[in-house]
């Protein structure tokens, strides 16, 4: 970072894996191989992007922050890896459909900025289908609502958005000394890999919207009962219908009681 005089922004979460063995792992996580292209966002100075060229997958490698990137460009020529193109563009802001278009199937492996990890996970997932499956660093307790099950007490708005799409695992902890600057948070690698079509629930997209509708309304109401949170959006008639106790507490609701309520009319 010194050479070339950059350093992480705080204002962009910025923390960088400066551990070879752990972005080496990270890749291998990944599966990628000759046969793959690889998003990667939040690139920084390139450990994680030299390490998924080294499989020799073509990586397309987004970062934000103007100086990083043009580091990390020659930090690319310098070491001659072959496949990696380097798009600089805010993430937040990028025209997915346009940025993925010469394939309809990519592989997204990151170590997420952590101040839009959650947003970006579930807006790819629902906006991108080409991404078919993601390996992500991100904080610990961000990985633990991402795959919480029914239940689970960091059951949450994220953990139902994405099991909607895709089943999520962690595979990886990371702890903080391999990051700089170092985060006062550990970290964990989450691997979800997007329902295959056949598998898939297929629903109207106005249903769809009220699922994603329900669901932010009773999390956003977490400590109350759905009879009170969903106050106006399901009826006593469509809790029986989907055999759902108005009594119960959002978290406790499986995949598929989100859905039958989404099928109920109010």
């Amino acid at each position: 970072m010194e050479r070339f005089g950059v350093s992480p922004r705080r204002s962009l979460g910025q923390n960088f894996v400066a551990d070879p063995n752990t972005v080496r792992r990270i890749a291998r996580l990944s599966g990628a191989g000759p046969a793959d292209r690889v998003l990667e966002i939040g690139a920084g100075l390139g450990s994680l992007t030299l390490a998924l060229a080294e499989t020799g997958a073509a990586v397309r490698a987004v970062e934000v922050d103007s100086g990083l990137a043009a580091a990390l460009r020659e930090v690319v020529a310098e070491t001659g890896v072959h496949r990696v193109e380097v798009v600089e563009g805010d993430a937040s802001k990028l025209d997915f459909s346009e940025l993925l278009k010469d394939s309809d199937r990519w592989l997204l492996v990151a170590n997420l900025p952590y101040n839009i990890a959650t947003g970006l996970v579930v807006d790819l997932l629902h906006d991108a289908p080409a991404v078919s499956a993601m390996v992500v660093t991100v904080q610990r307790e961000v990985g633990e609502r991402l795959v919480a099950p029914p239940g689970s007490r960091a059951r949450g708005i994220p953990s139902v958005l994405v099991e909607r799409q895709g089943t999520a695992r962690v595979v990886a902890k990371v702890p903080a000394s391999v990051f700089r600057p170092r985060p006062k948070v550990e970290s964990a690698v989450v691997k979800i890999e997007r329902h295959p079509s056949e598998r898939a629930v297929p629903l109207p997209p106005e249903t769809e919207a009220r699922f994603e509708r329900l669901v932010r309304a009773a999390f956003g109401q977490r400590r109350k009962m759905l009879r009170r949170s969903l106050a106006g959006l399901v009826s006593s008639a469509g809790f029986a219908a989907a055999s759902v106790d108005p009594a119960a507490r959002p978290e406790a609701l499986t995949l598929d009681q989100w859905i039958y309520l989404a099928r109920t009319d109010s």
